[in-house]
């Protein structure tokens, strides 16, 4: 692996900023997830995965802050306190809301993170970022087994009817949340250069690609071995309107 051609355009740095943001979120969000686990009576071999995971986010966020340094980049990342916490509605129980985020964070979205960091990899030739990619593409695909680990040990418990209703229902809006974060127009413009992909970027619409294709591949089957229509909640994702 080699320097990158031309020096890092300020697209590089903006994105690798965020990711500083999205993987200590990411720690965040499943530190609180074990703390449901705990109140709910997990198993301990499940408790302790997630545990490992939030130091693997840790580990991610402070690679992908010294991409940043790296490529320049000096400004601290921006860090949403309101998005470093789990939704707990009060109209439904916490087991509900545990099988929710279950799907939604780990069983949708880290299932996606597979294909696409392996995608960002496979162009990136900056030592620097490779390194970085190499370990979160290493993770990624034990934090995608988690999710559906947690599916399987829910289908052990007396909560198992609950999970297949939650499923069914709220599927489709999380399939929703998933288009609106990675997008569904494979031919949308891109500002990302030849000298961005040697850092790790990749343009929005392959990002769509990869969603689409993680879907078929990926995310159906899962839901099908385990009795969930995931096929039909697809079919029936629901976008959010914009605000």
């Amino acid at each position: 692996m080699t320097s990158a051609a031309a020096p890092p355009s300020e697209r590089v740095r903006v994105e690798w900023r965020a990711r500083i943001a999205a993987e200590y979120g990411s720690a965040a969000l499943t530190q609180h997830f074990v703390l449901w686990l705990l109140q709910v009576g997990a198993s301990p071999d499940l408790i302790d995965d997630g545990l490992a995971i939030v130091a693997d986010e840790l580990v991610h966020s402070q690679l992908s802050a010294e991409v940043y340094a790296a490529a320049g980049g000096t400004a601290p990342p921006a860090l949403d306190r309101r998005a470093l916490a789990l939704p707990r509605r009060a109209e439904v129980s916490l087991e509900q809301d545990l099988i929710t985020a279950a799907l939604q964070v780990f069983c949708l979205n880290e299932t996606v993170a597979v294909p696409l960091f392996s995608h960002l990899r496979a162009g990136t030739t900056v030592e620097v970022a490779r390194s970085a990619l190499d370990r979160i593409l290493r993770d990624e695909v034990r934090h995608r087994d988690f999710g559906w680990t947690c599916l399987d040990w829910l289908a052990t418990t007396p909560l198992a009817e609950l999970t297949r209703a939650v499923a069914d229902a709220e599927l489709p809006r999380l399939f929703g949340n998933l288009v609106d974060s990675y997008g569904d127009d494979p031919d949308v413009p891109t500002d990302i250069t030849d000298d961005d992909r040697t850092w790790g970027l990749a343009p929005a619409g392959e990002y769509a690609r990869i969603l689409a294709a993680s879907i078929e591949r990926d995310h159906l089957p899962r839901f099908a071995t385990r009795g969930i229509d995931g096929a039909a909640s697809w079919a029936a994702r629901i976008r959010e309107p914009a605000r």
